[in-house]
């Protein structure tokens, strides 16, 4: 029944067009071979051949020229002669080489490994020796850390910076298939190749979670309880090489939209493709609110932002004044997204619940559900009571390429936070499980601090953790991202959670810093935050 549930949405949606069998059977078969970005891109160039794919620095290309562009790419990879089971890998910001890297892969029956651009060097060469990457494109940016890597892989360049000192004999990727036909298409290939994404890497070194096969319902799971224009525009300021970005452009695909790809990401600057493109949709990482709404009133008011209805954001953890305070300026537009690599979609609250229970993550999607376990694996249904957060989704996990897989209860898959529902069903995430701090006994989710700072008019960013203490075992340690016009008073801070938290949820010392570790998906990446004395 679930499945026929979804199935319909995605007719609702206009995702599939269950009056024309013979384009949905098609799709399907494609989609099975060469996956949705690949079969979607191909379905669209048919459809609206002149319609706008995609928008970079550099111009448009329509979905016929995209179409065409990675046909090519996959005739110039089948002639490399690579090992069996060989990945190619690359390691791109958001622009047209990106996007043709996922779905020429695709389209020649290889696996693509997409890397995650903030790996320092060390990072990048452990992940290319674990995921088996045999061929690389990457952008010139990244040539210092590229260059450390094995001569026998080969590389092209997907992007090349003005002033690139290139080397001799390095190619682009429009020269790497220049020579390649772009109208006749790459034999389909029998089996898929698939893709690998990895994972936010806050703890560690970043996982590849792979996806061998897309189930056709993933697009009903993102889209079923968010407003997707059809035909329209959305502004990725999302990586597409994480989940959020590359699940929103997928459904974008799967609805002919134009995507516009910003490699180089500012406040102003999202606001200007905002008015210029007449965006519908932006898809961005919550932190990226914050910077908006530090613009101003004068430099908001300077972009027509009427066109925007929907703001998809995931990634890290929204807090509530933020929340308040962005639809205050652009409307009830908010769609807080939580998820994750391994589960994909989880659960999405929506505008109207946002103004409701600001910081909410809403009600799972379509064929989801979300369950709640004690520290003795035993299902918690009470509401208001925290408990360890399970996804049951119909888009199956196919394990890491460590060989580490998450905890899983009757179907359920862990994903490491700790939530609770309200009464009215609604699922709020209290922070991590490995956050988690005891000090002088009591537990400490530092989320809860977070957002209470983060509701002070004088804290740009917050961050909280846990330190060595003599007395305690454990401190808190709060520091904070302030306000040009920011009194910088620790006592003060400090004041303010006492007066609204409990007493134990105070944090001794508080130091402020000009920025916070965000990874480029705006996770907090707490290890990199100084637990040494001050």
């Amino acid at each position: 029944m679930s499945t026929l549930h979804a199935v319909l949405r995605m007719h609702q949606i206009g995702i599939v067009n269950l009056l024309r069998p013979d384009r949905l059977i098609k799709a399907a078969g494609n989609n099975a071979k060469i996956g949705p970005q690949a079969a979607l891109t191909e379905k669209a160039a048919t459809e609206f051949p002149d319609l706008p794919a995609l928008t970079d620095e550099r111009g448009t290309w329509t979905y016929l020229q995209f179409f065409q562009r990675s046909n090519a790419l996959a005739h110039a990879l089948r002639k490399v002669r690579l090992p069996e089971k060989s990945i190619i890998g690359v390691l791109a910001r958001d622009h047209r080489g990106l996007a043709l890297a996922i779905t020429g892969t695709a389209r020649a029956g290889l696996r693509l490994a997409m890397l995650n651009t903030g790996l320092a060097a060390s990072q990048l060469a452990e992940v290319i020796k674990r995921e088996n990457v045999r061929f690389l494109m990457y952008d010139s940016e990244f040539a210092d850390a590229v260059d450390a890597l094995p001569d026998d892989i080969p590389r092209y360049l997907t992007w090349e910076d003005d002033g690139y000192d290139r080397p001799p004999g390095l190619l682009s990727v429009e020269e790497f298939t220049a020579a390649e036909p772009t109208t006749i298409p790459q034999p389909i290939p029998e089996k898929p190749g698939g893709f690998i994404i990895l994972t936010s890497g806050t703890t560690g070194l970043p996982k590849g979670a792979p996806r061998t096969k897309v189930s056709p319902l993933a697009s009903a799971v993102i889209a079923d309880r968010i407003d997707f224009p059809r035909q329209g525009t959305a502004v990725i300021a999302s990586p597409l090489f994480h989940a959020t970005g590359f699940g929103a452009w997928t459904v974008g695909l799967s609805l002919a939209n134009h995507a516009v790809l910003l490699r180089r990401l500012g406040a102003e600057q999202i606001l200007a493709a905002i008015a210029e493109h007449r965006a519908h949709m932006l898809v961005a990482v919550p932190t990226m609110l914050n910077r908006i709404l530090a613009l101003g009133p004068d430099v908001i008011a300077k972009y027509d932002t009427s066109s925007l209805k929907t703001v998809f954001l995931a990634g890290s953890a929204l807090p509530p004044d933020v929340c308040v305070r962005f639809q205050d300026v652009f409307g009830d537009v908010l769609y807080n997204v939580y998820g994750s690599t391994e589960v994909a979609v989880a659960s999405v609250a929506q505008p109207h619940e946002l103004r409701k229970s600001p910081g909410t993550v809403g009600r799972p999607p379509v064929t989801v559900q979300v369950a709640l376990f004690d520290g003795e694996d035993k299902r918690i249904t009470a509401a208001d009571t925290k408990g360890r957060v399970f996804v049951r989704t119909g888009i199956p996990f196919e394990g890491y390429t460590d060989g580490q897989h998450k905890q899983i209860i009757d179907g359920f898959m862990a994903t490491g936070d700790q939530g609770h529902f309200d009464a009215d069903g609604l699922l709020y995430i209290d922070g991590r499980e490995d956050d988690m701090i005891i000090s002088g006994g009591e537990n400490v989710y530092p989320l809860e601090v977070e957002n209470l700072l983060a509701e002070r008019a004088d804290v740009m960013d917050a961050a909280v953790i846990g330190v060595d203490d003599p007395d305690f075992g454990t401190r808190l340690r709060a520091f904070i991202v302030p306000t040009e016009d920011s009194a910088r008073d620790p006592q003060e801070i400090r004041e303010f959670v006492r007066a609204n938290l409990a007493r134990y949820k105070v944090p001794r010392d508080v130091v402020f810093v000009d920025d916070l570790p965000r990874n480029p998906t705006g996770k907090l990446v707490r290890r990199e935050l100084p637990t040494g004395p001050l």
